[in-house]
């Protein structure tokens, strides 16, 4: 097996119509620096209001200590199993907005999954998201969840917590995941790749600016090449096989490309898919037929990962 696979996806030769339709709404309303938290997280809240696909169901549950919900689309298998951490720059987001795509990533795979939250930034700085995505998995693993039938995802924040979460859990001699899916992943803390500067005028929702302000709230002092809060510069080597997506238009495309580019180093098994045109967190979209491609190979990775 080739230690890494680079396949540029996406059908269409152009964006599809409702992408562009998106592209302009968040051009119409870019990033306010000043913003407050609380207003941005107000945004992202109201994600939540987008139903769940028919069929779907959530059960809230308590593991070790965090807040996660089952999300399960019809027919699944009850012995396969999909941890999801979701995105929003470490300091918003949650369960109950990412609902809808944790129920798609659930139809896609055909597995449950374990959507679970963080403390988030600035009241719950680094290590808080980490601890707890580790909790979680840790509490799988006593619901006797087989780790070789598990995988884990996330998107963006979610994508660097999916990557810190398998640096620790080596770390700590833990069993590994069958797997993992980092989604226009955010692992570079620094802000320093090229891609912050290239792909500026493209990336209508995500800039340098953005990430300087999240990252110093989620830091608070700590050093941004920490491996926990940047896996970029991790010891990577004895990592699950890898499915690394990004958008070839995200200010964060090099997080990936990088990243899939030491974890290949490393010898890591890794699928890296640059998404044509795609920006930051498309899959959170389900309008987008982008998006439902994405997920579509994000179940893809899974079955092939399944025993």
């Amino acid at each position: 097996m080739p230690k890494i696979m680079i396949v540029t996806q996406g059908n269409t030769p152009m964006a599809s119509p409702e992408l562009q339709t998106l592209i302009a709404a968040k051009r119409a309303n870019p990033y306010d620096g000043n913003k407050s938290i609380e207003a941005l997280r107000a945004e992202s809240n109201a994600r939540g209001e987008e139903p769940m696909p028919d069929g779907a169901t959530n059960s809230i549950v308590d593991a070790n200590g965090v807040y996660a919900e089952w999300i399960e689309a019809p027919g699944v298998a009850q012995d396969r199993t999909f941890l999801f951490i979701h995105g929003g720059g470490y300091y918003r987001g949650s369960v109950q907005s990412t609902r809808p795509t944790a129920a798609r990533i659930s139809a896609a795979t055909g597995a449950r999954v374990l959507s679970t939250s963080y403390r988030l930034a600035p009241e719950h700085a680094f290590p808080a998201a980490v601890d707890d995505v580790h909790s979680a998995y840790q509490w799988l693993l006593s619901q006797n969840v087989d780790p070789t039938k598990l995988v884990v995802g996330g998107i963006s924040a979610g994508g660097g917590l999916t990557l810190a979460l398998l640096l620790k859990l080596k770390e700590d001699g833990a069993p590994l995941p069958a797997g993992a899916a980092p989604m226009s992943a955010w692992t570079d803390m620094t802000q320093t790749a090229d891609s912050m500067q290239t792909k500026a005028d493209e990336d209508p929702s995500i800039s340098k600016r953005y990430l300087d302000r999240m990252s110093g709230y989620y830091l608070n002092g700590a050093d941004p090449k920490t491996p926990l809060a940047s896996p970029l510069f991790g010891n990577l080597s004895g990592l699950p096989p890898l499915l690394v997506q990004v958008g070839t238009a995200e200010t964060l495309l090099d997080d990936s490309r990088d990243f899939a580019a030491r974890a290949k180093e490393a010898g890591v098994y890794v699928e890296y898919q640059p998404w044509q045109d795609m920006i930051h967190g498309w899959h959170m979209t389900g309008f987008l037929p982008e998006a439902l491609e994405a997920i579509d190979s994000v179940g893809a990775f899974f079955k092939s990962r399944m025993p």
